[in-house]
This record gives structure tokens, sequence and C-alpha cells, in this order.
């Protein structure tokens, strides 16, 4: 056929009509943006055409075999006929064929089958087969995995599930074996899908088209509705379509959206029905008078089947309003606005977080407001702000696909943001060339140019080294330097003391290979950092980052595609509610409290005096309980809407402390969590499909998330909680519209934005879904890349800030000897208030453990295959956990999630803080372990 042209067009007819299309268009693309019926069973958008079903095979003039129109381009002067009486004769013998291979000539009895793709198009060209050419040796269900089921009798070897795993998804666990008759579908080497290296992400079941892969309990009814909304896990933001029957979700499916383009993962595919869990709270709850705040109450063998009633009582929707606002208030009159703070969340939506902020700040007078931002990438937003003026990426995920190298730093996107690992192993599937450096060998390690192995903490250690090499061997961009950046002399005196030779012993990188990753990153003419909080959850986090933002600004990788930094954001909405306000520092679009001038535009716009002090941190406002330099300062009340900090927070034991001795806690949430067990007052809130409000994604993606079920119960609209605690504040806050207000309280955040959001407003989002910011006007499609010709500082150019090398401020010592860092697991989320209750993610990965290398096992008395447990201790705490032995996980290194509250990580971790982000300390903790024979308990969440 030759080389395709994307800029030329061509001019072929199509069924007797003459049209002028591009040349790389498919002709199934063509015919089908013309209105033509052209079946396809093997065929998925996003993969490389197959064409191996023959269902969509064309008839081309002058040419003797029919062709599979999704494989053919169309060139000039074709002429393709798609409904012939060839292409009629050839299309229903295949579909026959194919049907009677698939057993779907003899009455399929699931009804994934039954809706399957090949059932639609038998009925399309009202097709009957009869008989069957099912093979014997495919008849067997596996249905060892929880999430789908693989019937190999259905199955027609249309590859799709193939394709669908290795080129979107990138997992190879899929693949083909035998030949001819004896072809099949294998996972892994022809094991149980659950004992394949299978992750779980259902990608092979929404591209099966026969219903081979399906879900377990397929249900097909009249009255199943389809609603469109966003994944409430990580960061990417993967579009979504519910199935919704009898006010329950029964399936998910990745919508083409923006970020996905369809792909989800295991949390985003099976992840929901945590919103029926039994446990959900439906009715408002009072603590009673007789049962004291007691931290030991977390202790219990089993919380996950806690018995409310022994610790609290019923209570109307009034009652408990009026006692939740009535204790805050009290606590404010008595004792000031200082004594009163409060945690939003993540998790909710901009609107939520933009209200909650604006509530703490008007009713309680204080700027003591923040979320778990300060837990993850504080460092981050700190060093971003000083350095180049803005603390959102400079350039999308997807940007990774037009970059000649990326540097992947102190992030596991596997794990944490498995939809953008897929982008990134599709980016170095087609040459990219990835750096990468962590102190695990992650699965991402295994597409990596050059993977650097670095000690816990020395993160700094080996970026300044690579700034060394990249300032002494000439590879800076010195005309962007000249244009762009500030502070150059100083900084690169400043670097010569760091040296790879001087940072190779600390770092554990060897001297070539620092050398050969910084020449490697410094020549491209692409290049991209990513990192996670493998780089910000220190005590030197900021300084991290602003050792990686120099690496950039040094090499003039900013303001094209394929460039840039990209802090990959945690949580869903962590990006928007910060974005929002919900952080003591800063008003929303960060405007700091401490401006005048920004604090007299609020309090004209909120109608409100506001405190020009900046508030405390998540971890100061716990230590500021217990802990106040002066009786007056102490922190008494504090409100708490979809935040764990008795999970999340560091140092477990001294938070539970303190939440137990605040003299008035509420807390608003979807389950009776950890921290819900110290409250006073627990108001029931609802679940993200329960609502409609926006989140703002990693990639600085807008997008709108609509309600696929009702709250359970008589539980509540956050929106609705906070304007009935205002309202009992005195405030006189007015938001008309269904939803409560939702679309009003957007555009007053959207006015309050500023010029970033002026082009999103909430009529434009029910139309696009998604709209990236900043976006100043209404016509512009919002800028996916940013600082292409000034960076939104005073001068327009970024600074460069030099960083000292120093390792964790808590080093292993003979008592505590080994290093453990803290993390996420694939199938559950930040604390597992919601993943623990999703019955096929609690039952794939059910039991806290801790990953230790083989030598370090063994040291203890561990073999390979026991199910041994070892006790965990640390200078704040001891845990018990099984152990997992992985040689990914470094000698003298553990790896522990912080999922569990049977083995809560962080009651070993310490509440050392960063000075500039104030982020804890989690990838560095001192730790002894040894063999115990105590079990843990495995929670009941999911049952």
């Amino acid at each position: 056929m030759g080389e395709v042209n994307p800029d030329k067009s061509v001019r072929f007819v199509l069924n007797g009509q003459s049209l002028e299309v591009p040349q790389e268009k498919t002709i199934l693309q063509v015919a089908r943006d013309h209105g033509c019926t052209i079946p396809t069973l093997c065929y998925r958008d996003g993969c490389r055409p197959d064409g191996n079903c023959r269902a969509c095979v064309v008839e081309i003039e002058n040419e003797r075999v029919l062709a599979p129109s999704c494989r053919r381009t169309v060139s000039e002067a074709m002429v393709v006929w798609t409904d012939s009486e060839r292409v009629q004769k050839s299309r229903d013998t295949v579909l026959s064929l194919l049907a009677m291979e698939g057993g779907h000539a003899e009455g399929p009895t699931s009804a994934a089958v039954t809706e399957s793709e090949l059932s639609k198009w038998l009925d399309v060209f009202d097709i009957r087969p009869a008989g069957s050419l099912g093979r014997a040796s495919h008849t067997a269900v596996d249905q060892s995995h929880p999430g789908f089921t693989f019937d190999a009798s259905v199955c027609i070897n249309c590859d799709r599930c193939v394709r669908a795993c290795q080129e979107e998804q990138v997992n190879g666990v899929i693949g083909v074996s035998g030949r001819g008759a004896e072809t099949q579908i294998i996972f892994g080497l022809d094991d149980p899908v659950a004992d394949s290296p299978c992750v779980g992400c259902g990608e092979c079941v929404q591209a099966c088209p026969t219903g081979a892969l399906r879900l377990p309990e397929a249900v097909v009814t009249d009255d199943q509705k389809k609603v469109d909304s966003v994944c409430p896990y990580c960061g990417v933001g993967c579009a979504l379509t519910f199935s919704v029957q009898d006010d329950q979700i029964i399936a998910v499916e990745g919508r083409d959206g923006p970020a996905n383009h369809r792909r989800l993962c295991v949390k985003g595919r099976f992840g929901f029905d945590y919103i029926a869990n039994p446990n959900r709270l439906t009715r408002p709850l009072i603590r009673r008078d007789d049962v004291p705040k007691d931290p030991e109450l977390l202790q219990q063998a089993e919380l996950g089947q806690f018995d409310w009633r022994s610790v609290f009582r019923e209570a109307t929707w009034d009652e408990a309003l009026d006692m939740a606002a009535n204790g805050l208030r009290h606590i404010r009159d008595q004792h000031g606005p200082n004594a009163l703070a409060g945690f939003g969340s993540a998790k909710g939506s901009n609107e939520e977080a933009y209200l909650f902020q604006k509530f703490v700040r008007t009713a309680f007078g204080s700027n003591h407001v923040d979320h778990c931002t300060r837990l993850c990438h504080a460092s981050s937003v700190a060093a971003l702000l000083e350095c180049i003026g803005s603390g959102a990426v400079s350039n999308q995920v997807q940007d990774i696909l037009e970059a000649d190298v990326a540097l992947l730093i102190g992030c596991n996107p596997t794990v944490n943001h498995p939809v953008a690992a897929t982008w990134m192993k599709n980016a170095a599937d087609q040459g990219t060339q990835l750096i990468v450096a962590d102190p695990r060998v992650t699965e991402i390690s295994r597409h990596a140019t050059d993977f650097l192995q670095i000690k816990p903490g020395s993160d700094i250690a080996l970026v300044n080294a690579m700034l060394h090499v990249i300032v002494n061997h000439g590879l800076i961009d010195e005309s962007f330097i000249e244009r762009r950046v500030g502070g150059f002399d100083q900084f690169k005196k400043h670097i010569q003391q760091f040296s790879p030779d001087v940072m190779s012993p600390i770092c554990g990188v060897p001297v070539e290979q620092i050398v050969a990753a910084a020449t490697r990153y410094a020549t491209a003419e692409r290049a991209m950092i990513f990192w996670g909080m493998g780089v910000s959850q220190h005590t030197h986090g900021t300084d991290n980052v602003r050792a990686l933002i120099a690496l950039a600004g040094i090499t003039g990788q900013f303001g094209r595609p394929g460039t840039g930094l990209h802090p990959l954001r945690g949580q869903n909405n962590v990006q928007g509610a910060s974005d929002a306000g919900l952080i003591p520092m800063m008003f929303p679009n960060y405007q700091r409290v401490t401006d005048p001038e920004a604090r007299g535009w609020f309090e004209s716009f909120w109608g409100q005096s506001l405190s020009a002090t900046a508030g405390l941190t998540v971890v100061e406002i716990m230590s500021r309980v217990e802990h106040p330099e002066t009786e007056a300062e102490r922190m008494r009340g504090l409100y708490v809407m979809g935040e764990n900090p008795a999970m999340s927070d560091p140092d477990l034991t001294h938070a539970r402390s303190a939440l137990a001795r605040l003299e008035h806690l509420v807390v608003q949430d979807i389950f009776l969590t950890e921290t819900a067990l110290l409250a006073d007052v627990v108001l029931p809130a609802s679940a993200w499909p329960e609502k409609v409000g926006t989140v703002t994604n990693t990639d600085r993606m807008v997008q709108l998330g609509q309600a696929a079920v009702q709250p359970p119960g008589g539980a509540q609209a956050d929106l609705w909680i906070i304007q009935q605690l205002a309202k009992r504040f005195g405030l006189n806050w007015q938001y008309a519209g269904t939803y409560h207000g939702v679309a009003s309280v957007f555009e007053e955040m959207r006015t309050a934005m500023g010029s970033p959001f002026a082009g999103i407003s909430w009529q434009r989002l029910q139309r696009e879904q998604t709209v990236v910011y900043p976006c100043e006007s209404e016509d512009q499609p919002g800028q996916g890349v940013v600082f292409i010709d000034r960076f939104p500082t005073e001068s327009g150019r970024m600074r460069l800030v030099p960083t000292d090398y120093r390792g964790p401020d808590v080093v292993v010592d003979s008592e505590y000897p080994m290093a453990m860092i803290t993390g996420r697991v694939l199938e559950h989320w930040h604390t597992g208030s919601m993943t623990r209750r999703a019955s096929v993610l609690h039952q794939i990965n059910p039991v806290p453990v801790v990953s230790m290398h083989p030598e370090d096992a063994s040291a203890i008395g561990v073999q390979p295959n026991d199910s041994t447990a070892v006790l965990i201790r640390s200078r704040q705490g001891e845990v018990t956990a099984y152990v997992q032995i992985d040689e990914a996980v470094a000698v003298g290194t553990l790896f522990m999630p912080f999922a569990f509250y049977e083995a809560a990580a962080n009651v070993l971790t310490a509440d050392k803080l960063d000075p500039t982000g104030k982020i804890p300390e989690f990838k560095h903790t001192p730790v002894s372990v040894q063999k115990t024979t105590a079990q843990p308990v495995v929670s009941g969440y999911a049952s």
C-alpha cells in the first residue's frame, strides 16, 4: 500500500458516492462515519487492527479477494462496496460459523452471551445459525477470579482480549497457544486466571465480543440504566459508565474520556459495591453519655464487625446537626477561633471542598483548614509555587507519548496510577526511553532503559549528582537559561559539591549509571519528569522537588509537548481541593491569606471578615490538641469531612490520643471509620456515585460526575450537610437549584478562581463533561501545556533554589536496623475505608503483609512459602503482619501498605515534618522485625 501521509487527502468512491477523506483513514472508519453498517468482532478502537474475524470484509473494485475494512486504508480512486452480494454472502457465512463455534446457535443461557456483540450482529442481519462447532477441549469455565469468569466454550479466538491486555493495558498476561483447531486463549502459562499474573483490570471483559469473558453474575433487564461519571479513586480521572439496576451499580465500563480512553484498573472496574455495604452509615449518631472517647477502642480484634450501638445512639438530623453546631460554636465563643479546625477531603467534589473551606473560614473564623494533600504532595506544591509560580502540572500524562525521555522517580504508577502507567508503557514500546529511580524494583522498571535503585531517602543525592553532570559536561540549555531562568550563577557554584563520586555512596547508584542517566535526560529533545510520593513524603521533600525543577529548568524542558513536570497527584480530587482553597495558607486559586489585597477581595465576596493569619496544617493541628505552647493555643474542636486521620496521620498512637482528647469532634463520612469511632457526632454522608459535582484530575482536567444511585436510608449529600451547619452558625447562604445548589456553588467557586476557570461554566461542563484549566474563555479548549512563553511569576522567570543533601531525620541503628517504606497496593486505596468494603478487591487482597527481601527474611527464620507473621517495631509503636518475600525490595528495607487497620503502618511512622511543606516522613522509618507466633486478624469489612 506504500507510505500513508496523514496530511494528504484522497478521493475515492464508497457505495457509489464520491468522497474526499484523509489518507490515514481506514475503509471501516470512513464507512461508519457515513452511516454504513459493517459488523466487526476482532476490531477494537485503540488496538492495532487484526482482521482475523473476516466479518468486516468489503468489496474493492478490481480486487479478487474481499478486503478486511478494519485494516485497509483508503487510496486514490479506490471504489468500495460495503453491501454487495459477495459481501453479504461472506458476512452471513462468517457470522454463522463464528456463532456456531462460540455456542450461540445452541441458545446461550448467560445474559452476557445473549447481549454480546456477536449476538447483536446476528440480530442485525437476521442470521439464525444451527448446530455447533464447539470444541470439547474448550468447555471448562474458569471461575477462579472473583471479578470475572472465563468461559472458553464461547470464545471465537478473535484475540481482542489479547490485544487489550498487551497493547492497551500492556500487561502481557493473555496470550494464544496451540494451532489450528487447538488454538486457545490462555492466561499466563495456561494458568487459572487467579493464579496468573492478571492484575484484574477487566479490560479483556470489556473487549470481549462474545461473553466468553464476563462478569460472574451478568444480569440484563429492560430497566437497566447507564450513567456517565468519573472514577473516584486515584488522580488519573478515568471516565466511566455505571450500569444501574434497582438503584444498585451492577457493572462498570470504561468510557472514552480524555484521560483514559476506555481504560480502567481493578478499582475502577470492580471497586463500587462498597456503596451497598451493610455497614454504610444511614442515620446520624450521637455518642452515648456513658461511653468515654478511648483510643483503645480502635485496638479491638474485629473492627470490621463493630457494633456501633455499644458506643453511639441514633438521632434525628435536627438533633445531630444542632449538637454538632452547638458544640463547635461553644468552643469558638469560649476559647476563640483558633481553638477550632476542619479537615476536608480530596475524595469529594470541588464544590464540597470550596464550601467546606468557606465554612471553616467564615463560621469558625480561622484558617485552620486542611486535607490529605498535606500528607502526599504538599512539599511538591510548596516547591512548585516557590520556583515557577504554579502548583499544578505543566504537562499532561499522555504527553509522554511525545517525549524522547522520561524520568520517573519515587513513583510506582502501575500500582498508584495504573491507567497512567499504561500510557507510560505504551510510550516505552514506541521508543520513549524511561529512566526509573526507586528503592524498589517496581513493575514499571521492567520497561526502563535505566533503572536506578536508590537508597530510601537519598533522592536529592541522586538528582544533585545528575545536575552536577549536566552543568559540568556542558549539557545545559544556555538560551533557555538566559531567557527564562533566574539564579543560575549561584546555582552553578552550589552544585559543584555534589559530584557523582561523592553522591554515589550516599544514594547507592554507581557513578556510571548516574552519568548515563543525566546525559540521557539532558540530551533529549523532549524530556519529562514524573514523580510521586516517594519524592514528596520526606522531611526534605520540598528540597527533592526543588532539585527536580532545576533539572528541567537548566535543560530547557518546559513549554512544549513531551516536556515539563508532572507530580502524579494521589487522590481523585487532591488537585481540585487544593485549587478550591482547602489548605490553611491559601484562599481559592492559591491567593495567600496573608495578602491584604487577596483577603480584602474575599471579605467583600463572602461578606465576612477573615483571619489574616495562616492556619495550621494537619499534623500541626493534631499536635496542638495535646501539646500546645500555651493553654490558650490548645485545639479543642474539629470538624472532619471524608478524612480518616486515625489511619492516615503519622504516629497514630499520638494522633488517636489527640482525637480522643478533643472536646468536640464532628465526623461526616459514609462509614464508621476509625476516626468516626472517636467522634461526638457522626453525620452520614453520600458516596461519590450518589452525588453530582466536579473533580479536577492530575492533568488539570475539570470533570463532571453524575449521580448514579440514591444515598441509602437517611444519609445526606455533603453539600446539604455543610449548608445546614452554616445555617446554624448564622450564615445566610443561598444556593438554589437541584442537588443542593451544586451548580450555584460551582459558579461561585468559578468566580473565586479567577481567570484559570473563566472559560469553564457549569453549562459547558454539562455539554462537554471535561474541560482543562487554565481556560480563560468559553471558546478556548483549555491549555494542556502551560509555561509556553513565561512562568506565572512576577518576573516571568523560574527561580532556581540550590539544595543541600539532607538525609532522613531519623536513621537506622542497631536497635532499629531496617528502613520501612509505606505506600499503597493495587487493590486498596488510601486507608481502605472504601476498597476494603468492596467485595472483589477484598477477596483479591484480604490480609496485611510486609514485603521483605529473601536475605532479610531468612535472617529472622522466615522461609519462602511460610505462612509466617512478624512483629514490626519502631520508636513509635508496633504492629503484626504476614511476610511476603519479595526480591523487588532491597536488602535492609521493608515495604508496608497503610490500608490495613489490623496492621496500621502509621502506628510505626513518626510525625517529623518537612519545614516548608509540613509533610511527614512516610518513606523512611527505622524499624526492627522479628518472627512471631501471633497472627494478624483478617478484616470482615467486606462481609
